[in-house]
């Protein structure tokens, strides 16, 4: 059975080796927001500390410790094995931790909820693999996962309302895919069904964003173009992305985490995570 760290009573202040360094974490994201008050602890929308997971004696996540601010998009990078998809697990609910904190908005804990609670909260996750209705259109994914009322009888009577046709049309315009609208999905390319997948998910609304490896088999310029998108995404939600793609994460222009064996090795800049010799040592190479 798993076991718990006692909840802080006030669940900024963290009780645990990490504390002073989670604590400076918070202050710079408060003074990263313009007109923030420099001396002020702005609350952090995701928070963990202290995060351990163990699979038959093996531990997946070693202490973690991470901090993502409101609108805020973070690059996560290490080799395989480092405990980046464990990570995102323990967001989502699919793992439960055997010791640490994690908070959501302050007030949510995430170890005492399961997956679908957790994602209405706003925490909405996109695989490496896209995930779309093969069979329908562009448009009728993107109707499918708009956060409406989709109950049985409710859909006896359902017409599509003004508001979720200017929805629909914003969401295309923002993944770049208006001119595909009526196309089925499964006619699009590797990169345009992760556009599509990451409009499902913004249908949703959700304050946070999970990606895993989103420019995994993309084209050259669908890479860039991915960039982008999730450049603008991050101007009004918090997005995590993991990726692989030095030269993606350098187009993101993020602060950078790097984990290995479970716990953070790394945080900075891109230039100044590559220069670590940990870092090169365990992931980059020379």
């Amino acid at each position: 059975m798993s076991s718990f760290q006692t909840q802080p009573s006030d669940p900024y202040v963290v009780k645990s080796h990490g504390a002073l360094a989670l604590e400076a974490e918070m202050r710079e994201i408060a003074q990263d927001r313009p007109g923030a008050d420099r001396m002020s602890m702005t609350p952090a929308l995701l928070y963990l500390d202290n995060i351990t997971v163990s699979f038959d004696g093996f531990r997946a996540l070693n202490a973690l410790s991470l901090v993502i601010g409101e609108a805020e998009m973070r690059a996560i990078i290490g080799p395989n094995g480092a405990g980046k998809t464990t990570m995102m697990d323990v967001i989502t609910g699919k793992t439960r931790p055997n010791q640490g904190v994690a908070y959501f908005a302050g007030t949510h804990d995430l170890t005492s909820l399961d997956e679908a609670a957790i994602a209405q909260l706003g925490i909405g996750r996109k695989f490496q693999t896209p995930t779309v209705f093969d069979m329908h259109s562009v448009e009728d994914n993107i109707l499918l996962a708009l956060k409406e009322d989709r109950r049985p009888f409710s859909n006896i009577y359902w017409r599509r309302t003004p508001h979720e046709r200017e929805r629909i049309d914003e969401l295309l315009e923002r993944v770049r895919l208006k001119d595909a609208r009526f196309r089925r999905a499964g006619d699009l390319s590797h990169g345009q069904k992760q556009w599509l997948e990451i409009g499902m998910l913004l249908a949703q609304e959700p304050r946070l964003l999970l990606v895993d490896e989103p420019a995994a088999g993309m084209t050259d310029q669908e890479t860039a173009d991915t960039a982008v998108l999730l450049r603008e995404i991050a101007k009004t939600r918090s997005v995590v992305v993991v990726e692989h793609d030095m030269q993606f994460v350098r187009d993101l222009d993020v602060k950078v985490t790097v984990l290995h064996e479970g716990s953070v090795l790394a945080e900075g800049p891109l230039d100044q995570v590559s220069a670590d010799e940990r870092v090169i040592e365990v992931y980059l190479g020379r």
